[in-house]
Order: C-alpha cells, then sequence, then structure tokens
C-alpha cells in the first residue's frame, strides 16, 4: 500500500450520498454463491452464507426477538457497506499498520485486522432500515438496537470460517482500552493493538463519511474528536500518531494547529 495516498480533506469531498438503501429480501430457496464472491472477503457475506447463519445459529434470532425485531435480510446494505464504509475501514487499518512503529508493528496480525475491518458491520443487515437511517437523534431504545449490531455481526459469522481473533475483532470492534464501549466485557478483556486499529479506523471512517442522517467532517475534525478519545485514555497514541501520518496531516505545521 503507497502511504499517505488518502486525500487531505477527504470529509469535504465525500460524495456518498444515499449510504444505506433499503432492499429488504425474502428467502425461499437459498441461491448458491458465484465464484467472484469465493475469491474475496466477500465470501463471508454471500446472501447464502448469511441466511444459512440464520437457519443454524439460534443466538441470531434470540436478540432480534429481544427487541420485538423482524428477521429480515437486508443485502443492498451488504453491498454498500462493501463499496463504501467496509472497503474505506479497511484501507485505513492497513494505512495505519505501515504507519506504525516497527516495534508496535510487529505485534499486529495484519490479516486478522484487514478481515475484521471489512467484515465489522455485517449485522447492520438486520437492523431495520428506519432505524440504521434515521433522520435525527436515535431514541434510547433505537440506540440499544444499534448496538446490538457488532453482536449480529459476529453471530452472523462465526459458522463461517473465520478465526476466532478475527471474530474477537468484530465482536469488540466498539470497545476501548477504558472498556467503556459495547458490547459489555468482563475484567478479562483486553484492547489490545489489533483491537484498537479496528476501532480507531471504524470511528474515523464513521466520522468523515456522509450519512443519511449526517454530514460528512473533514480529516482535521475527525482527528481532533479522535484525540480527544486518546487523551482519554481509550486509543494508544502512538496508533493515533500513525492515522494522523497515513491521512497526511502528520506535518509539523499541522500538528501545531491541529489538536490545540
Amino acid at each position: 500500500m503507497e502511504i499517505n495516498s488518502r486525500p487531505l480533506s477527504l470529509g469535504g469531498i465525500n460524495t456518498r450520498y444515499g449510504y444505506y438503501r433499503s432492499r429488504n429480501v425474502r428467502f425461499g430457496a437459498n441461491p448458491a454463491p458465484d465464484s467472484f464472491e469465493l475469491m474475496t472477503l466477500n465470501k463471508f457475506t454471500t446472501e447464502y452464507n448469511l441466511q444459512k447463519a440464520i437457519n443454524e445459529n439460534p443466538k441470531i434470532k434470540n436478540i432480534l426477538n429481544m427487541h420485538n425485531l423482524p428477521c429480515k435480510l437486508n443485502m443492498e446494505t451488504i453491498r454498500d457497506l462493501q463499496e463504501h464504509h467496509a472497503k474505506d475501514t479497511k484501507d485505513i487499518a492497513l494505512g495505519i499498520i505501515e504507519n506504525l512503529p516497527l516495534a508496535l508493528k510487529n505485534k499486529t496480525d495484519k490479516s486478522a485486522v484487514e478481515r475484521a475491518a471489512f467484515l465489522h458491520d455485517t449485522g447492520k443487515a438486520l437492523i431495520p432500515d428506519e432505524i440504521l437511517n434515521k433522520h435525527g437523534k436515535l431514541t434510547e431504545a433505537e440506540t440499544e438496537i444499534m448496538h446490538t449490531h457488532s453482536e449480529l455481526s459476529y453471530e452472523l459469522l462465526k459458522i463461517g470460517g473465520l478465526d476466532k481473533k478475527t471474530l474477537a475483532l468484530i465482536k469488540n470492534h466498539h470497545q476501548n482500552a477504558t472498556k467503556t464501549g459495547y458490547p459489555l466485557v468482563d475484567k478479562t478483556f483486553f484492547a489490545d493493538v489489533n483491537q484498537q486499529i479496528v476501532s480507531i479506523s471504524d470511528k474515523y471512517s464513521a466520522l468523515t463519511e456522509k450519512r443519511p442522517y449526517k454530514e460528512p467532517l473533514t480529516e482535521k475534525q475527525a482527528l481532533t474528536i479522535i484525540y480527544k478519545d486518546v487523551k482519554d485514555g481509550k486509543f494508544n497514541p502512538l496508533i493515533f500518531n500513525s492515522l494522523v501520518k497515513y491521512t497526511g496531516m502528520g506535518g509539523t505545521s499541522e500538528k501545531i494547529t491541529l489538536f490545540n
């Protein structure tokens, strides 16, 4: 990957209108995955594999039933994720790894990070469109539903052949070093370098994207928000510095003004 290849004003030029488009898919016979899907990370999120997971993993329906949600798989959400946020998060995560100090870089599992960064939001395909793309602030109940997407991602993907490390990264991509994210974790949880890379990449991508409910932030605005997380102990400063370098905002003059 070429380092510092992202444009300097990604947030300002983002044109991702209609990020999630609704098309609820109802199923009869399970469709077979095509040959292209089987050659890429997309193979884990084919309609065939996701519906198979729903049929074979009762925890998925249990999570949905707890919130009185229908079991409707929206494949258009999956396609939009793969074209935009999932791809962007993966590219950011790999860019961060390339910019890490060698000692920290040697502690990363690049393959697991790549897989988790691309697949982390798979569970959003089961979140109703009226919540996923709501214009305006979510209610407390709607927020709880949105927060189920990380566990749904894990449950949808755990029988598909992914390794345990990747699955853990997916399940906990909204957690951090202070354990104040979601889903709830016990005292044994440790947000290692891989976990923090996936989490910070997801957050940066989300902040700089246009969504139906918000305008995109500029790179500087997004980095300033994440810098507060660093000061609060949620992310390792070296990982954050690598993100800054990747975005191209790492010049001395920018650093002086960016976070003051």
